[in-house]
């Protein structure tokens, strides 16, 4: 099979066909490259493509198995070409987190953890990606970058914060990317693109060498086309980091090896209540597919979903507002107009709601808990429709009429805000043309019976993540 043809499958397969000299690693960055070439600006999902460093790596990487090197061969994911949200830092880069008041700072002098850690696992990087300032939005409409179009239909988002890191992935750029999510930044891009995405328990993954948004809830993780794509990274990622204070000592937990398991064992069921009044008709139906899929016929209400949405919003507007306050005083013509209205009424938020909003978090984590005593994952949608056409105002769901923006996150705000840890999965077919997305929520800890659950609904081919026809420029 060809690097061209290899580009639009899983990054397992990409790793495989280098390790037993099928392609070279340098093939697939020299296809990834191009692809990114013939798909850009279209996408607008890159705003830095690193073709130097790329090239050197794959030829590194080459050069090693030429020699029948034992720990290059070993590598989980050789050869795989893969690009961060440009909140990552990388090398030669300044990292921008979506803005233009960092475009004058100096270039990151290391990478990120995380990604010094897919390299050492045989990753190629090839760019950063474009995201909503500072990471403050669900569609990716930078007006410093330009909008990241969904490569599924190029007139609607692709969703965010990590609308770039979605849409490459579904753009057959790259097989893996990895984002932030910290009110649902991984889980809603996931959707929009009809892509697998993985969010972390809060903790598990350092968040060191990445621009922050909200300490208390930013999260770390891959998007990838796969449930085994998101396992390898995942795992290749693990591990303590004592320079991230959140970030938890518990001894890596493999998932990949048991990712095929199978059901046996699962209690799997449905969240109903809040996560069906803001599901639209498609978010309901591809939930009900999957249930089916599953035999998954218990419904669960979790206590407190809409105080925790509510919460969530509280904290982000003060933390974030917090980080960026010397900014809003001397720069603040230099914010998109959005995201600085929001850091300025979070500036003046009393104290008191503030840490109600906390309360709020902890009472919900323990309702949370208690759903985990019957239940090993949870399925509820992860967008209330499909991707809206780029610049829409207002969203019409079951009779509500919503911002469109915020209301993007409805969904994945409450699990957000108690740090779960959910593998997205997208489903076709309940719309004529786009893709939306199931989250499967796992309790604090098991990644695994998420990844486990994903893994038999593309065996079931109930979910999968074909690459957007686009033709070429």
């Amino acid at each position: 099979m060809t690097a061209e043809a290899l580009l639009s499958g899983t990054a397992v397969a990409m790793a495989d066909a280098v390790r037993s000299g099928t392609v070279s690693a340098t093939a697939l960055a020299h296809a990834s490259l191009a692809r990114i070439a013939a798909t850009e600006p279209r996408v607008n999902a890159f705003t830095d493509v690193t073709v130097q460093r790329a090239l050197e790596t794959a030829a590194s990487l080459d050069a090693r198995l030429a020699i029948g090197d034992s720990t290059a061969l070993a590598m989980p994911l050789l050869g795989v070409p893969f690009a961060v949200k440009n909140l990552f830092d990388v090398t030669g880069l300044t990292t921008l987190a979506g803005s233009k008041i960092e475009r004058g700072q100096p270039v990151a002098t290391s990478d990120s953890p995380l990604v010094t850690r897919l390299q050492a696992a045989g990753a190629v990087l090839v760019g950063a990606l474009n995201m909503d300032e500072y990471a403050y939005g669900f569609t990716t409409e930078n007006s410093h970058e330009g909008a990241t179009h969904n490569p599924h239909d190029l007139s609607r988002v692709a969703g965010g914060s990590s609308g770039g890191s979605g849409a490459a992935v579904a753009a057959g750029q790259v097989p893996v990317t990895l984002g932030s999510d910290t009110n649902g930044s991984i889980r809603v891009p996931s959707s929009l693109c009809g892509i697998f995405g993985l969010k972390p328990t809060y903790g598990r993954l350092p968040r060191n060498g990445s621009y922050p948004f909200v300490a208390s809830l930013d999260h770390l993780g891959p998007f990838g086309r796969s449930a085994m794509d998101l396992a390898l990274v995942y795992d290749a990622m693990q591990g303590f980091d004592a320079r991230d204070p959140a970030c938890a000592s518990r001894p890596v937990e493999r998932t990949a090896c048991i990712v095929k398991k199978g059901l046996g064992g699962l209690r799997v069921g449905v969240l109903g209540g809040y996560f069906e009044e803001f599901a639209g008709p498609e978010a309901q139906a591809a939930v009900t597919q999957l249930a089916k899929a599953l035999g998954a016929s218990r419904q669960a209400t979790l206590a407190g979903a809409a105080e925790a949405r509510a919460a969530a919003f509280l904290i982000t507007q003060a933390e974030g507002s917090n980080l960026h306050l010397a900014d809003l005083r001397s720069r603040a013509a230099d914010f998109e107009p959005l995201s600085r209205d929001r850091f300025l009424a979070g500036a003046l938020l009393p104290a008191t709601w503030v840490v109600q909003a906390q309360r709020v978090r902890r009472q919900v984590a323990l309702a949370a808990a208690a759903l985990f005593d019957e239940f090993d994952v949870l399925l509820a949608p992860a967008t209330p429709c499909v991707a809206p056409v780029i610049g829409t105002e207002w969203l019409e769901i079951n009779g509500k009429r919503l911002p469109a923006r915020p209301s993007l996150g409805l969904l994945t705000q409450p699990i957000s805000c108690i740090g779960l840890p959910v593998c997205t999965v997208p489903v076709w077919g309940c719309h004529a043309s786009m893709p939306i997305g199931v989250q499967l929520i796992a309790a604090p800890w098991r990644e695994d019976a998420a990844l486990r659950v994903a893994f038999a609904l593309e065996q079931m081919r109930a979910v999968s993540s074909p690459v957007a026809t686009l033709d070429p420029a």
